[in-house]
Parts: structure tokens; C-alpha cells; sequence
């Protein structure tokens, strides 16, 4: 898993973002989790996060996930992050990678569908999956672009709701626009941005704590930060 977060750790300065350096190692679990965050950086978007393979695999959602099957929101594939970012809520510093606030907006579990694995899934770029959030429920498909298949700077998917009982036809973004808050703090993107109101509720560590892993030359007990980022 080190491996796997080598690119978020060096975009990052733990010294000076709250983030989580990924060092807690966070209990395993029965069900695989994802969460969603409303991130207002430079453009204001929503981080969708899968657990898979010890990680989070993360695609930036640019308009945010809409429940309209019409829509085919672009998702850009970005760097794994670790386990305990997804309780990650507060402000990342002005200067830094992906500064601005940041909002657990969804959370809960997933499961892949079809006969494949989610890796070869990921792998033939058409992956499909079925959400089971406290905001978003039932089945999506994340689809590679094709002109990205062969590789590419920049990994653009499309995240598209399936049709089911949970899907809404021409009013698809209505699910942003109606849930303002945090499920974890109940607070808004200004109220975090400043600070105030109640610490989010934990959901990947969730009172079970976590041990500190250790990377290569790296002390025990020295660097990084634990699983939540200062509100």
C-alpha cells in the first residue's frame, strides 16, 4: 500500500495541510466504503473515493454525480488516497495541493457489479458499481474515455447513473442542491471554512483507533498526522 500513496504523500506537505499522511493503518472491512467530498478549489467539484486494495481510488467529479442517467459527468482520475482521508474535513491552506475546503458530502458502502473483478473492471475501463450512501443509492457506471485508454497526462472518465429506482430523469443535479450540509458535521462549506461548529462524527476509524505504520526510515511515532484534518 506504501506504493500506492507515494504520489499523494509528495504533492503534499504534512507540515502545513491537515490531511492525513496515510501512516494510521486503518482495520479492514467487511464492506467496501466510499465517501464523497465537496471540494471548493480552484473550481469547485466533488472527490468520489472507493475503497479497493487498501486505498481509495479517487476521481475528481468536476460538475459533481448527478442521478439523471442523461448525464455523463467528466470524472478525473486522480492519485490514490489513504483510508483515513475519508475523514477528512476541514480547510487545506491557501498555496497548497487542492487548497480549499473540503465537505464529507456522502458516505457509506459499494459493491462491484458483474462477473469481474473490480481491478479488471478498472483495467478495461468500464466499471460499474452500485453505492449505498446516506445521499446517493444504487447503480452507476464509471466509463474511460476512449481517446485515454492508451494512456495519457490526464485520465478523464465519465460517471453516469444506470437507470433504476433511485435514478431521477431531467433532474439529476437536484441531489447537490438540496444537501448543503456535511453528514459528518451537519455544517456547511462556510461554516468550515471558518472554523466553527461541531467536529465531524468519524466514519473510516469510527471509535476503533488505528495503528501508526511505519515507512522506510521513517521512527516510530515521527510524521504525519492522524485520520482527521482540523475542522
Amino acid at each position: 500500500m506504501a506504493d500506492n500513496l507515494s504520489t499523494y504523500r509528495a504533492k503534499r506537505d504534512f507540515k502545513k495541510t491537515a490531511e492525513p499522511s496515510g501512516d494510521v493503518e486503518v482495520r479492514s472491512s467487511n464492506r467496501r466504503r466510499f465517501v464523497i467530498q465537496k471540494h471548493d478549489a480552484t473550481r469547485l467539484h466533488y472527490d468520489l473515493r472507493l475503497e479497493l486494495d487498501g486505498v481509495f481510488k479517487s476521481w475528481a467529479v468536476t460538475r459533481g454525480p448527478s442521478l439523471d442517467p442523461g448525464d455523463k459527468r467528466l470524472a478525473v482520475e486522480v492519485e490514490d488516497h489513504p483510508l483515513d482521508y475519508g475523514d477528512f474535513e476541514g480547510t487545506i491552506p491557501k498555496g497548497e495541493y487542492g487548497g480549499g475546503t473540503v465537505m464529507l458530502w456522502d458516505r457509506g458502502y459499494w459493491e462491484p457489479e458483474g462477473n469481474r473483478s473490480p481491478e479488471d473492471a478498472l483495467a478495461k475501463g468500464d466499471f460499474k458499481f452500485t453505492l449505498k450512501g446516506d445521499r446517493l443509492h444504487g447503480s452507476f457506471v464509471l466509463v474511460r474515455m476512449r481517446h485515454d485508454r492508451d494512456g495519457g497526462k490526464r485520465i478523464n472518465w465519465l460517471l453516469i447513473k444506470h437507470h433504476d429506482e433511485f435514478s431521477v430523469d431531467g433532474d439529476g443535479a437536484a441531489v447537490l442542491e438540496k444537501n448543503l450540509k456535511s453528514v459528518a458535521s451537519g455544517r456547511t462549506m462556510e461554516t468550515i471554512a471558518s472554523g466553527k461548529g461541531r467536529k465531524p462524527t468519524p466514519f473510516i476509524l469510527n471509535g476503533s483507533g488505528g495503528r501508526r505504520r511505519c515507512r522506510l526510515g521513517q521512527q516510530p511515532g515521527s510524521g504525519g498526522r492522524g485520520a482527521q484534518g482540523r475542522p
